[in-house]
């Protein structure tokens, strides 16, 4: 028999829908007091923090760090130290109950996003969640919910929606010089980890009650977002997937079929189980005149070569700390200034696609 927490789900769910039909839409607010200067907090100061995200929110221009909580109380106060972070905490609650702090940064494994989100959301702050937004599409629709009754904003650390190269990319979809796009193909080969193949330590990453999935949500997440603010929501998916190695309790391998609202095909493969000599990163975006190839996950390049002038490549500058182009623009629209293009509605999407690709 249905729950009330069904029934409540199955309404977010609909609200949700409405959202798609109509945009990508959240609370439009200034947090900052004196709309000049945002205040962050951490919660969750791993690997990801130390260079690819908290640097920026403090070098940036209006931008400062004033908390950073860790459960162990030493290794947050290590972090605090060494990027001159005032407070260091191991309880969450300092961080939801200082006035001070205008958004919570949420950089810890998938499985505690929901949980930590819908407290920001409740405590009256913004949140920025790292990538995969959750553990489940049904996690995610709780946390826009939270939001939108506190009319708070969510954003989620997709960041590719704002690198010059990815921007590059949606650009000459954008003028036309392919043409009509017909299909996408995402190719992503990668070896074992030695970590894993040895167990040498616990790995969330590859453990579906801490992440959802394996490295297909780590890593596929980013991709498959990119191409929904490339080409727009995907609708349909269908996926196959195996744990071929048994090394780990997640897939290693999945194979995707899908179809944009657009129409546009699409498919994919992930092995994240074969030699080096296989190692492939390569997303092809092929049109009526041309065709776009770029790498997911390296360097700024971007390939085009079409019917009218051949081969070019262009090369684009990635920042130091490559978060840093999303954080500012998430600074800018908590101060009033344009909207932020990774929403936790557009989070929620990518969600449901990895989802459906494992059914």
């Amino acid at each position: 028999m249905p729950t009330w927490i069904d029934f409540k789900v199955n309404i977010l769910f609909l609200i949700y829908i409405v959202k798609i039909v109509i945009g990508d839409q959240q609370p439009a607010c200034k947090m900052s007091k004196n709309n000049s200067t945002i205040t962050w907090a951490v919660i969750g100061a791993g690997d990801v923090c130390e260079i690819k995200s908290v640097p920026a929110m403090y070098k940036l221009e209006n931008s400062m760090v004033k908390s950073v909580m860790r459960r162990n109380i030493t290794k947050a106060k290590d972090f605090a130290r060494r990027h001159t972070i005032q407070n260091a905490y191991d309880d969450a609650d300092k961080i939801f109950n200082d006035p001070d702090i205008d958004i919570v940064y949420i950089s810890t494994p998938p499985s505690s996003h929901a949980e930590l989100a819908i407290r920001a959301a409740k405590a009256g702050k913004a949140a920025y969640v790292e990538k995969p937004m959750a553990r489940t599409h049904k996690e995610c629709l709780a946390m826009i919910g939270a939001f939108e009754k506190a009319n708070r904003p969510l954003f989620v650390a997709y960041y590719r929606r704002a690198l010059p190269n990815f921007l590059k990319v949606k650009e000459i979809i954008d003028s036309g010089l392919i043409g009509d796009v017909r299909m996408v193909i995402i190719e992503m080969n990668k070896s074992l980890k030695p970590a894993d193949i040895n167990r040498e330590k616990e790995n969330w990453r590859v453990d579906p009650k801490m992440a959802g999935g394996g490295y297909f949500y780590d890593l596929a997440s980013h991709q498959l977002d990119f191409l929904d603010y490339a080409l727009g929501p995907i609708a349909k998916v269908r996926g196959v997937s195996a744990n071929q190695s048994g090394l780990y309790k997640a897939e290693d391998i999945v194979s995707l079929s899908f179809q944009f609202e657009s129409g546009v095909l699409g498919s994919g493969t992930w092995s994240f189980n074969t030699g080096k000599s296989s190692e492939k990163d390569m997303t092809s975006i092929i049109g009526s005149k041309g065709q776009i190839n770029y790498i997911s996950f390296g360097d700024g390049r971007v390939f085009l070569k079409t019917d009218a002038k051949g081969e070019e490549v262009f090369h684009q500058v990635l920042p130091e700390h490559i978060e840093s182009n999303l954080i500012q623009i998430i600074n800018n629209e908590l101060r009033g200034i344009g909207k932020c293009p990774s929403t936790g509605i557009s989070g929620a999407r990518t969600n449901w696609v990895l989802e459906e690709g494992l059914l």
